[in-house]
């Protein structure tokens, strides 16, 4: 089969997954749609189902490693000028990039590609709400729940990388800083505590702090720390007694949450009440597996340190070595109008097939 119409086919399945509403609370019509695609192709057993989420069986008995490819259904809700669309190199449409780029590449692996699969056990997770809070993302309740995923030697995320090999995944932590003070009139401002002004000194600290560096199996990884929303006062002419930060703290696989945590806790000192309310562990990046060190020689474009957080931490907090490896623009995530290269969809197809080629027979 010729590359171009590897690029034609891979377009017209990406098309299709883009013309499926699937903004973040909504994949229920894509998650039908994927389950009953695949549900008429020859698959080792019965697709199992978690709320909107699906584990599909593809192969079994073959001897070879347990792999999962990995991708979220949904999208975050950005504004497209147009329907979903080619021009050119370019696909138009809501998760082009992230991440149904991603989850065109599953699907015509199976559809497709069978014969690469011989010599491996392959499983295809599809699940639900990953671009909302750590809790609601519907990942946590398949791992729980599924009879055979504690039992993978891989988890591949396909997040957008530009086909780069992005290993690890940093944690992330958000954390509500409440300052207190006394209620005034603006004219007579000594008669109470502005808790906006006792903001101050910390949001000072913050914008002077530098990255903190780690390097891991040879890969730098930043722990950073951002103010990202504040609210507080109760009217233009009253000294506010409450003001809220919220706190997002990014920290390097080689800290645990509780790590993450004490750092705050020591920043933040006595100057604020911390309310922590999402956490997301890190991840190591697992650069000398076997199977990861076999993807890294299979083309990819580069490897880099994942700066940022991904569900391969999800995998890895239950002992399952993932790593991240999709065909998506990285930079037109969440973007208005987003688009992803077709060349580079089809790049990424040859790159995973030559992989799972290559482990099969081992």
């Amino acid at each position: 089969m010729s590359a171009e119409s590897d690029r034609s086919r891979l377009a017209n399945k990406l098309l299709w997954l883009c013309d499926i509403a699937s903004p973040i609370g909504e994949e229920r019509p894509l998650c039908d749609a994927v389950q009953a695609r695949l549900a008429a192709l020859p698959l080792a057993g019965a697709i199992r189902r978690y709320g909107d989420s699906i584990v599909v069986p593809v192969t079994r008995g073959t001897g070879g490693p347990k792999i999962a490819l990995a991708g979220h259904l949904d999208v975050v809700r950005t504004s497209h000028d147009a329907p979903p669309r080619i021009e050119a190199d370019r696909l138009y449409g809501p998760g082009a990039s992230d991440m149904k780029s991603g989850l065109a590449l599953m699907i015509d692996l199976v559809e497709n590609d069978r014969a690469v699969l011989a010599g491996i056990d392959l499983t295809l997770v599809f699940y639900a709400r990953e671009e909302g809070p750590y809790l609601e993302n519907e990942l946590g309740p398949v791992l729980d729940q599924d009879p055979e995923l504690g039992a993978i030697d891989l988890a591949v995320c396909l997040e957008p990388s530009d086909n780069k090999l992005s290993l690890g995944a940093s944690g992330s932590i958000h954390a509500e800083l409440h300052f207190e003070g006394k209620t005034a009139h603006s004219a007579r401002p000594w008669q109470g505590e502005n808790a906006i002004h006792k903001a101050g000194p910390l949001l000072a600290q913050l914008s002077e702090l530098r990255p903190r560096e780690a390097v891991i199996d040879g890969l730098l990884y930043r722990s950073v720390t951002s103010a990202t929303l504040a609210k507080g006062g109760r009217g233009r002419n009253i000294v506010p007694d409450e003001f809220e930060v919220n706190l997002n703290h990014r920290f390097s696989p080689d800290q645990s949450i509780e790590d993450a945590q004490r750092w705050i806790e020591g920043l933040v000192a006595d100057r604020a009440r911390i309310v922590w309310t999402d956490l997301s562990p890190s991840a190591k990046p697992f650069a000398t597996h076997p199977l990861v060190a076999a993807l890294r020689e299979s083309g990819v474009v580069a490897v880099e340190p994942k700066q940022a957080w991904t569900d391969v931490a999800r995998f890895a907090a239950r002992g399952t070595p993932a790593v991240n490896f999709g065909p998506g623009e990285n930079a037109q995530a969440h973007q208005r109008n987003e688009w992803t290269s077709l060349d580079k969809l089809a790049a990424g197809r040859e790159i995973l097939i030559r992989w799972l080629a290559t482990v099969g027979r081992r």
